[in-house]
């Protein structure tokens, strides 16, 4: 697909998905990932008029639709009442029971393994925040409050190199990962590529904008936890604070940024528009669900003895 998107657009096909998995296939995520990361940083020597190119759009649409719909098969949510959305959020973390990846990455993980994990997570880390920024100016009143204040952190609160993206490259170069951008597509499977575009394609709709703000949520408050658990792994296996900062800036900064994500903004877009609740929870659900798939390939194929990472 890069092939094509290298010259001036025009006419574009991409293979037909199988009758696969489409929360894991490698190809259909692969795909959808390319098609949203132009509306990111994009690729080298590819056309910016991809962009907004009407037939690469109908096909990222066509992608979309299958990536929703198998989520929406796979989690379902409780109708709740719109001032009860936060304690909702918090019986669904608490009762989700996803496999222990923090754990082993913790008490028994070994370096080959630990730098598997970040490659999987460069995906998202290496744009933190960015994903969730295109909310901001579709919410009003107290909930775009809530997300700025978030968001603010997460970029570092305008100091230099402070930006959670570049603590987490800093991590990368430490453990003698690459930190380029986009340096490990090609090795990173569909599972961890959902997970990304889980939160692009709740980014970039305005009608998904409650999933989005779910999402968030949801993704701060079980944050603080599994990185102190990161943290400790590589401190575990050697390293000082260039590689365990970004992981032990996240202990701290989401503890605050938990209680803030569930009551301002996620609440407080539930009491704002009522309609979207569902889409709140279920913006939640889907997170928790994707979460627990890709922590389950990567101590499954650990466990066998393998690599979790594609074509390895």
């Amino acid at each position: 697909m890069l092939g094509a998107l290298a010259g001036s657009p025009g006419p574009i096909s991409v293979p037909s998905p199988t009758d696969g998995d489409p929360l894991a296939e490698d190809d259909l995520q692969l795909a959808l990932y390319v098609c949203y990361e132009l509306h990111y940083r994009s690729f080298a020597e590819v056309d910016e008029a991809w962009e907004w190119d009407p037939r690469l759009l109908t096909i990222r649409a066509e992608l979309e639709a299958l990536f929703e719909a198998a989520l929406r098969r796979a989690v379902a949510v409780r109708p709740v009442e719109p001032e009860a959305v936060e304690a909702e959020l918090r019986r669904m973390v608490a009762d989700d029971d996803g496999p222990p990846l923090s754990r082993t990455l913790e008490r028994e993980a070994s370096l080959e393994q630990f730098r598997e994990f970040m490659i999987h997570r460069s995906a998202y880390q290496l744009k933190e925040a960015d994903p969730h920024s295109w909310a901001v100016p579709r919410l009003t009143g107290r909930a775009k409050e809530a997300l700025v204040e978030v968001q603010a952190d997460e970029y570092g609160g305008g100091r230099p190199g402070r930006m959670h993206a570049s603590l987490f490259a800093a991590s990368m170069r430490a453990v003698g990962l690459d930190d380029t951008y986009g340096a490990y597509l090609d090795a990173i499977p569909g599972s961890t590529l959902a997970t990304v575009n889980l939160m692009s394609l709740l980014g970039l709709h305005r009608r998904l904008r409650g999933g989005i703000v779910g999402h968030l949520a949801v993704f701060e408050m079980t944050s603080p936890e599994p990185n102190r658990r990161y943290g400790n792994g590589l401190r575990r296996l050697g390293f000082g604070r260039e590689a365990t900062e970004f992981f032990d800036e996240h202990v701290e900064a989401d503890a605050v940024h938990e209680a803030v994500a569930a009551h301002d903004l996620a609440q407080g877009l539930a009491l704002a528009e009522p309609d979207l609740v569902q889409d709140i929870l279920f913006g939640a659900a889907a997170l928790l669900h994707l979460e627990a798939r890709f922590a389950g390939h990567l101590l499954g194929r650990w466990a066998a003895g393998g690599s979790s990472l594609a074509r390895c």
